[in-house]
């Protein structure tokens, strides 16, 4: 897709279609020439045009110039729109307008007040939106495969065009990223497997002279002793890959931040078998880990002058003869040991290694991305991640980030007084909550225990990176958070 930016009276714009914000009383919100505005606000009004949030309404008008094609827009009768329904009014219009053969389309959305935001907001929301609606999934061939969305221009309409290029940029970026994450997310287990990721970690470094990648084998993470990983592992003739990928491109002296994601290319549930129903989607266990590459992608083609650390656990979990069972017990990589009493909480096992794997780049905060626990979708639904932290400033951070890039968390406790739920009397700690309760506060309290002696958070994105509808496919979040989160680092450096 191809954006513009301009400032003039729209029906100057050369497009062959225009998308125009209006009001109560059908007021335009673009600026026009005064007779083709009076014109179309007469036209509404005739009609009895609606002007709620996300109506539309067709219109083919006529000046001495010109014949335009219009697609008027209702943007609430109230002084102000909410965030949802500026989102939703931005995918009705875009829905629309994907349905025409129109290349050239003039884009007045963002001149709507909506409460709270900014322009740049406006203009961020939009890009991600047309980049969500417009993504198609071509990593495997069909037969009949849809056609690829056509390149259109969109000509993005604004008071403050000279000011937004910055924004636009970081839209762009942004959009890229989560598409990115979508594209590895979406692929088959039998494509996207541990070795995969490790080839597409090695080729994304080749984009850029600041990302360096690293891959340890089997071997490697033994001499490591990172036995809980490898418990994971140990069921698959896939073999493990702890991928590092390190961006650098802040001061030397500057300690990173390390994004840790888990990276579960496809799960069983292992001995702990899942029902065949709840397999289905499982691919997408490896979405927190393509977030992690998406952020990366995004902070790369950005060139933000920060230090960045991806370490993606990426893991195969299967059942078979050499699979690890219930109540073994490993050691992990910090010397704490593990009675696994569920194959099937494989997500913790994996990332508590990787956690204490990042402590050797004396990171400045630790987040880690994991679609860990179908609890969260119970408290949360598909709106927020969960979000837990040793660390409050850090969590407040990362809470602004989501809520500046409408990709939102909740915070949950990991209070003291659920310690206990880990106890057993067999090792360090157990894997499960053998009963129903706080299963998710649970598998944030398990990964607290690798990360002492780090700013550290954990971001439970079951609920938003896997898709309700898994004909959807991955939704790429939560990159904005993600980078939001880098970008306001990198603000507040000056």
């Amino acid at each position: 897709m191809h954006y513009e930016l301009c400032n003039s009276l729209a029906d100057s714009v050369d497009a062959e279609l225009y998308v125009l914000a209006a009001a109560e009383d059908c007021r335009l919100l673009n600026p026009l020439s005064p007779t083709l505005a009076n014109n179309i606000k007469k036209t509404l009004q005739n009609d009895g045009f609606k002007c709620d949030a996300g109506n539309l309404c067709w219109l083919q008008e006529k000046d001495e110039k010109h014949d335009h094609r219009l697609l008027i827009v209702g943007c609430g009768t109230e002084k102000a729109l909410s965030p949802a329904q500026y989102t939703r009014m931005i995918s009705m219009a875009l829905c629309a307008v994907s349905k025409t053969a129109a290349k050239r389309v003039y884009i007045g959305l963002t001149a709507a007040a909506v409460t709270d935001k900014n322009p740049e907001w406006l203009l961020s929301q939009f890009v991600q939106k047309q980049a969500a609606l417009y993504y198609r999934y071509q990593g495997t061939p069909r037969q009949k495969n849809k056609e690829p969305p056509q390149q259109n221009t969109f000509i993005l309409g604004t008071a403050q065009a000279a000011d937004l290029h910055k924004t636009l940029m970081q839209a762009q970026a942004l959009a890229a990223g989560m598409n990115y994450t979508r594209d590895l997310a979406n692929l088959p287990p039998n494509i996207c497997n541990p070795t995969y990721l490790a080839k597409e970690a090695q080729a994304l470094a080749k984009t850029s002279p600041h990302i360096k990648t690293t891959i340890l084998d089997e071997s490697d993470m033994e001499k490591l002793k990172m036995g809980s990983l490898l418990a994971v592992s140990a069921g698959s003739k896939e073999p493990a890959k702890l991928i590092i990928m390190e961006y650098r491109n802040g001061a030397k002296t500057e300690k990173p931040v390390v994004l840790v994601g888990k990276g579960i290319t496809f799960d069983t549930g292992g001995l702990s078998l899942k029902a065949p129903g709840a397999m289905i989607s499982m691919k997408y266990d490896m979405a927190g880990g393509a977030a992690v590459f998406g952020a990366i992608k995004a902070a790369s083609q950005l060139q933000l002058p920060i230090n960045l650390v991806g370490i993606i656990a990426a893991v195969e979990n299967m059942p078979s003869g050499e699979a690890t069972r219930p109540e073994d017990v490993v050691t992990s990589l910090s010397g704490q040991t593990i009675e696994i009493l569920n194959t099937d909480a494989e997500g913790r096992l994996v990332l508590c290694d990787a956690i204490t794997y990042a402590k050797r780049f004396e990171p400045d905060v630790v987040i880690d991305i994991a679609t860990l626990t179908g609890a969260i979708i119970t408290a949360l639904g598909h709106e927020a991640s969960g979000l837990m932290s040793n660390d409050q400033t850090l969590a407040n951070e990362l809470l602004a980030a989501g809520d500046a890039a409408y990709d939102r968390a909740w915070q949950l406790p990991i209070w003291e007084e659920y310690q206990p739920m880990l106890d057993t009397p067999f090792a360090d700690m157990k894997n499960i909550n053998e009963s129903i309760a706080a299963k998710s506060i649970f598998a944030g309290c398990f990964l607290a225990r690798f990360a002492d002696g780090l700013r550290w958070a954990h971001l439970d994105v079951a609920g938003t990176a896997i898709p309700p509808k898994r004909e959807d496919g991955a939704t790429g979040r939560p990159v904005p958070l993600l980078l939001q989160y880098l970008i306001d680092r990198v603000k507040q450096k000056g």
